[in-house]
């Protein structure tokens, strides 16, 4: 199936001749740092930290992070905060609320929630990328509350139901 527009709302489609959709970004401070992407096919977009001096991050310690942004995501979406693949592994540091969901209609600044894993003081400078943006379609629904739903073979099988293979 061909797509002129994408289903979402002021989203282009894949295959459309504008397949690059545009985010509105508002700089909430002049030293902040528009994302950027690692290479061409990035999914992600790496956010970088609008901070005055280095940050110290003590182990299993949490700190705010703030980009220095805001942005306008178009509805039916919202972007997730995910961690970069070398902070977290090299230096155990990633957002503390892997994903974070910022809602299409927030318009603050996106600070990341910064934790340390490691056992070591870590340190975050001025203009690092700290973490990644991904801005991620979402359905919209509404709850039934019902007294039944429908049979399933796997039914309420929880945890390990479907097998530890």
């Amino acid at each position: 199936m061909k797509y002129d527009t994408y289903p979402l709302e002021g989203m282009s489609a894949p295959n459309s001749p504008s397949y690059m959709n545009l985010i509105k970004v508002k700089k909430l401070n002049e030293n902040a740092t528009l994302p950027t992407q690692g290479s061409e096919w990035s999914a992600g977009w790496d956010l970088y930290a609008c901070i005055d001096e280095p940050v110290c991050i003590h182990p299993s310690c949490t700190v705010k992070i703030g980009t220095g942004l805001a942005f306008e995501l178009p509805r039916y979406t919202f972007g997730g905060v995910f961690p970069r693949s070398g902070l977290a592994t090299k230096r155990g540091l990633r957002p503390a609320n892997t994903p974070g969901v910022c809602d299409s209609d927030y318009r603050g600044e996106y600070i990341v929630a910064l934790h340390n894993d490691s056992e070591s003081i870590q340190w975050v400078e001025p203009g690092e990328r700290i973490a990644q943006l991904i801005v991620l379609p979402y359905v919209p629904v509404q709850f039934d509350l019902v007294d039944t739903l429908s049979d399933t073979e796997r039914g309420a099988g929880g945890f390990g139901s479907t097998g530890t293979k």
